[in-house]
């Protein structure tokens, strides 16, 4: 059965999803890099990238999954890009180059309408301005009876799970501390809302944990 999910989720040991003064710079906020170091050198990512060659082993083996059967995204606008209130023109296409990363159709959350984005890849980006709840019924649409991955930031994340709308979510978590920023479970209490947490592996580079509802 499909899942609506949350994978590849980097935060750290005092539990902050970014750091303090995201910007163009700096988009995981300052120090928010780190939380992606266990990633950076796995089979996966070097593919993603256009190399050859990557480490294999717990890491590889939990961002392989985190790509594995998507057929939509959804993300929030602070993950699109830095641009802020009314879209001016529509010159930003997100940080990613001519040919993102998601190879989907990816619904971004925004209380601005703007036109859909179509971009190399197969990825078209469609600006959703009614909510969570319609984000998914059009991501699902689209999906194909596959899975719905759901990106940053954090605000955007934190949505889902309070309305049941997340079955699973893999966080990694990295030997860093942040001391501020974007804290990942603030005002979100995962136990009340029926989360378990039935997996966890380690590598040296990363903390690997699966939340699911009454799992």
């Amino acid at each position: 059965m499909p899942k609506t999910k949350v994978a590849q989720f980097g935060i750290s040991v005092d539990g902050y999803g970014a750091g303090h003064s995201q910007s163009l710079k700096n988009p995981l906020g300052v120090g928010g890099r780190a939380l992606l170091d266990w990633a950076f050198a796995t089979r996966t990512f070097q593919r993603l990238h256009g190399n050859e060659g990557g480490t294999t082993g717990i890491d590889e083996d939990f961002l392989a999954r985190a790509f594995e059967n998507i057929g939509a995204w959804i993300i929030g606008r602070n993950m699109f890009g830095p641009v802020r209130g009314p879209w001016l023109d529509e010159s930003w296409k997100g940080w990613w180059g001519d040919n993102p990363p998601y190879h989907t159709p990816v619904f971004v959350l925004t209380h601005h309408a703007r036109a859909p984005l179509t971009m190399s890849g197969d990825t078209t980006f469609h600006f959703v301005t009614d909510g969570i709840q319609d984000a998914v019924e059009r991501a699902t649409a689209f999906a194909g009876g596959k899975d719905i991955r759901i990106g940053g930031g954090i605000a955007t994340v934190q949505q889902f799970p309070r309305t049941g709308l997340i079955d699973e979510l893999h966080l990694a978590i990295s030997p860093v501390l942040l001391g501020s920023g974007e804290s990942f479970f603030s005002s979100v209490d995962m136990l009340k809302l029926g989360y378990r947490c039935p997996q966890h592996a380690s590598s040296p580079h990363a903390t690997h944990i699966v939340l699911s509802r009454n799992g």
